[in-house]
């Protein structure tokens, strides 16, 4: 059996670090398909995400075969406030990456958006160490299952999926960050992935999640009853495509989300 001590294995990571490799599987077209993978010093090669429909499916193609978890996404910014107080990173998909654009002054006073549109939960899974637990929040705030109802990175049973929010909620009780667990807004219908009735798996879902919270002692805050119709649907003006809030549906989330912040940590 081959062993490796310390300074061979520190030779061998040099090694692979100065000479990166090249991707074995490429996909016809791909502008970036000669980026370099493997363990490398500088993984995130900077790329315009395209606005066209056919470069876009390149784009993402490219991210899920190449960065799933999108780890790169906040890289940089992740750098950038290292050392300072993190009180709340908010985990999510488009629902939380959308929030700061239309309500820029929630995320003040040590509050970090770290949502990327379109994410699963086992893609937030990925980058929770990178984008919650090494920032040394005192709390997260997690807000997710939208884009796995939806099928976004395929399918999954719904134990994998609440077992990525368990996952994720284990992770920061470990690392001692308090837990806020969001319900799945309201939809009943995804104006990209037609043909669903989200409705009534929301429902169940957020049943589970609020038992889930309440049975750990984690805040559950519930965006879901104060925006949804009787049928399952976001109430009238609240959002842009039935899915993603406006600034009038943000307007109703931030103090329930104030609120859940206070419940959980206290005064500032």
């Amino acid at each position: 059996m081959l062993r490796f001590t310390a300074p061979l294995l520190a030779a061998a990571c040099a090694m692979a670090l100065a000479v990166p490799a090249l991707a074995e599987t490429k996909v016809p077209g791909d502008p970036h398909a000669d980026d370099p993978v493997g363990i490398v010093a500088d993984p995130c090669p900077t790329h315009e995400k395209p606005s066209d429909e056919a470069g876009w499916k390149l784009w993402n193609l490219h991210m899920l075969t190449r960065d799933f978890g999108q780890l790169c996404r906040y890289a940089a910014a992740n750098k950038a406030i290292e050392g300072q107080k993190v009180r709340v990173v908010f985990m999510g998909d488009s629902i939380t990456d959308n929030w700061i654009n239309l309500d820029p002054t929630m995320f003040q006073n040590g509050l970090v958006d770290r949502g990327i549109s379109g994410q699963t939960t086992q893609q937030m899974l990925v980058r929770f160490r990178n984008d919650v637990i090494a920032l040394k929040p005192q709390a997260v705030h997690i807000m997710a299952m939208t884009n796995d109802i939806a099928g976004n990175t395929g399918a999954a049973t719904m134990e994998t999926v609440l077992g990525n929010i368990q996952t994720m909620a284990d992770l920061a009780r470990a690392h001692g960050i308090k837990v806020i667990i969001a319900s799945v807004p309201p939809a009943a219908a995804f104006p990209w992935s037609p043909g669903m009735t989200p409705a009534p798996q929301v429902a169940a879902i957020n049943t589970w999640l609020a038992d889930y919270a309440r049975a750990n002692g984690f805040t559950f805050v519930d965006y879901h009853k104060a925006m949804a119709q009787p049928d399952g649907a976001m109430k009238p003006g609240l959002s842009s495509d039935g899915v993603h809030p406006t600034k009038e549906g943000y307007a109703i989330m931030r103090p329930l989300a104030e609120a859940a912040i206070a419940k959980t940590l206290g005064a500032k």
